[in-house]
């Protein structure tokens, strides 16, 4: 059954004509196996042209209507979500009123869904978005606007629930709720609606909708009237230190001068008296408290603002926040698949920034660029990432599953509370003249381990930049269409050379992306102390003053079990500790500005690839050595330039290990190669 009404209200405060509209869809009068967008005159697709691959099918495999059986399914196989793509407008773009848009969702556990509300007049032509609403497959539901997570809560798993959103798009407070529960309120950015698009944005996506409900109606201020919009507690880990922020809101005509703010940090109220303020109708002031600790579980955080100009009527507004205590010595590592050729990618930038800041100690990110105009990329690095991830931009935590960067930290979240099986300590030697970084990564068994544990050293660049084309950023955030993103909505697309600064860049990895087999053994017991060891010279474009040293712990199965990340400067006041030496790095190529050379896979059972980036043209041989110093095999490449693979044929090669001689205008590279 459908049902849309329209009425006409005129605000007698504002003398402004609101119109008033209720939407209801059942979905019950639909056919199963149909289309909805082409057999309803409201609902669409993005596109707007009921596009066939963006509709959605009725079905009759679950439904929540009483007496009913139909609802509708979504789900999508590509990392990248789609092509599924159902928009439902609210007839035309509201700005003012009561807001309210309900519908009944189940998500299967292990299952996401997603949806987001637009704010432009034409979907897809301009979009903007009003609001992110992100149900991971955890368990977790999460608000975003832009870049910024507004509300974080849980939804049930396996059954019907129902999600709701009342926008007071007058006063600009929005608050959620699950099965008629309030999960808290926050400020949007943009604070219109327009459409919401339901989309499955990722491989992981499975989700029915049914019983779909908007209304808006009119809202008339009061003469005094202070709203308390939103509390805003950036999520951490506990023992972390945090800075809140109130923000209220006079909902009022008139302005206000004085009130009372009472805040409740896990159950201990303090109250401070504001006065001496002149907040106009409609405006907001934000009011900082005292920074609080965060403590482990779930603790409401609540505030109330009363005696708004002596007026005895109160607003309250609470929110929770979970937060969790990290295993000792645990850092979880982010590695996100990026390119300057990437228009989506400043989402990436945005995120791994936040996380970088919000958990510096327990967080170490990687951007691996991609592209051959990039110059930022490392071919090895590169290659090893593209072969994990399904589109750009992506994201590994600690090597798991594919994500969208917006989702790292509840993938982070998870990971950081696993004890690992070893601590790192990084050590190190610096010669500023001749640019060599010795480097000794010192692990401490925590638990006893068996089996094939690797290590391996990944070096970050901070603060990049370059007035080529190349490091210039494409950006679909320009203009502030596709919402805000950190800033990116303010910048041109591209954004310029000069304008960009690109942070956690992976410069390399060392020995190899699979890391350096069997470090420890076939077992280790707790407390044994292995130190590893690597050589560098680094190239002159690089600051070593923006370079951070970290150190991979990978379990057999190829995930991430630990990490460690430090400053140069943090790794030589550790000290330098010899052990066994892993790889020799970049660079014995002293002339050859921002050569590069690495070996992949390594190890590697039929075939490796010499990876080779030439700053300028040189003459390239490669040689294979066995461990006595045997050669096996020379080619001599002639002169190149630029990018390129060599490839290493192994299947004839007995099980051992191979030293490869890249030599380079008659300056060699040795590095060592393993047969499985």
């Amino acid at each position: 059954m459908k049902k849309i009404y329209f009425f006409i209200f005129v605000n007698a405060l504002s003398a402004m004509v609101v119109n008033a509209q209720m939407f209801d869809d059942d979905i019950e009068s639909y056919t199963v196996g149909s289309k909805i967008a082409a057999s309803s005159p409201v609902w669409n697709t993005w596109s707007l042209n009921n596009s066939a691959a963006e509709d959605v099918t009725v079905v009759n495999t679950d439904n929540h209507t009483a007496g009913g059986s139909k609802s509708l399914y979504f789900s999508s196989t590509s990392a990248n979500g789609g092509p599924q793509d159902l928009v439902l407008p609210f007839g035309g773009v509201q700005t003012l009123g009561i807001f309210t848009y309900s519908s009944w969702f189940k998500v299967p556990a292990t299952k996401s869904a997603y949806f987001n509300f637009q704010g432009g007049t034409t979907i897809g032509a301009n979009p903007q978005y009003a609001m992110d609403c992100y149900m991971d497959a955890n368990g977790a539901i999460r608000i975003l606007n832009g870049s910024v997570t507004k509300l974080t809560s849980t939804y049930p798993q396996g059954t019907w629930f129902e999600l709701k959103i009342v926008a007071n798009l007058t006063i600009n407070s929005w608050t959620l709720f699950i099965n008629g529960v309030s999960q808290g309120s926050f400020v949007s950015v943009l604070n219109k609606v327009s459409y919401i698009d339901l989309y499955p944005a990722n491989n992981v996506a499975q989700f029915w909708v049914d019983d779909v409900h908007y209304d808006v109606m009119p809202f008339t201020l009061p003469a005094v009237n202070g709203s308390l919009n939103a509390i805003a507690i950036n999520a951490g880990l506990a023992g972390q230190t945090r800075v809140p922020t109130v923000t209220v809101k006079n909902a009022g005509a008139q302005p206000i001068t004085s009130f009372d703010l009472t805040f409740v940090n896990n159950g201990s109220p303090s109250t401070q008296s504001i006065t001496g303020v002149n907040i106009a109708s409609l405006a907001s002031y934000n009011v900082t408290l005292p920074s609080i600790t965060l403590v482990s579980g779930a603790v409401a955080y609540s505030a109330t603002v009363s005696n708004v100009n002596g007026d005895p009527t109160d607003d309250n507004n609470t929110i929770s926040l979970t937060s969790v205590t990290p295993a000792a010595g645990r850092m979880v590592v982010g590695e996100e698949g990026t390119g300057t050729w990437c228009q989506w990618c400043p989402r990436g930038a945005v995120f791994m920034d936040m996380m970088a800041e919000r958990y510096k100690g327990y967080f170490a990110g990687i951007a691996v660029h991609n592209g051959n105009n990039d110059p930022m990329r490392n071919i090895a690095y590169d290659a090893a990432i593209g072969a994990l991830i399904g589109g750009y931009p992506s994201a590994l935590v600690d090597r798991g599953a594919d994500i969208d960067p917006n989702a790292i930290e509840a993938d982070f979240l998870q990971r950081i509370v696993i004890a690992p099986k070893a601590t790192f300590v990084n050590g190190a030697t610096y010669n500023s003249a001749t640019r060599e970084l010795k480097i000794s990564l010192t692990a401490t068994i925590q638990s006893a381990i068996t089996g094939n544990y690797k290590v391996a050293c990944v070096l970050t660049e901070d603060s990049v930049s370059g007035l080529s084309s190349g490091y210039a950023q494409v950006n679909a955030y320009a203009g502030g269409n596709a919402g805000v993103m950190g800033g990116f909505e303010l910048l041109p697309n591209p954004v310029p050379a000069s304008l960009m600064n690109y942070n956690h860049v992976g410069r390399d990895i060392i020995p190899s992306f699979a890391g350096y087999p069997n470090a420890y053994g076939t077992s280790a017991p707790a407390g044994q102390v292995t130190t590893h060891t690597l050589t560098y010279i680094l190239p002159a474009t690089w600051d070593p003053n923006q370079i951070h040293i970290v150190g991979l712990l990978i379990d057999p199965a190829g995930r991430i079990d630990n990490a460690s990340q430090t400053t140069i400067a943090q790794a030589v006041a550790n000290g330098y500790v010899a052990g066994t030496q892993i790889g020799l790095g970049i660079s014995q190529l002293k002339d050859q500005v921002d050569a590069q050379v690495s070996l992949f896979p390594n190890p590697g059972q039929s075939r490796s690839n010499v990876a080779l980036n030439l700053g300028k043209a040189a003459t390239v041989e490669v040689s294979i050595l066995n461990m006595n110093g045997a050669l096996i095999v020379k080619k001599n490449y002639g002169q190149m330039v630029g990018s390129s693979l060599l490839p290493i044929e192994m299947s004839t090669l007995n099980t051992g290990m191979y030293f490869v001689n890249v030599n380079v205008d008659g300056k060699t590279t040795v590095l060592k190669l393993i047969k499985e």
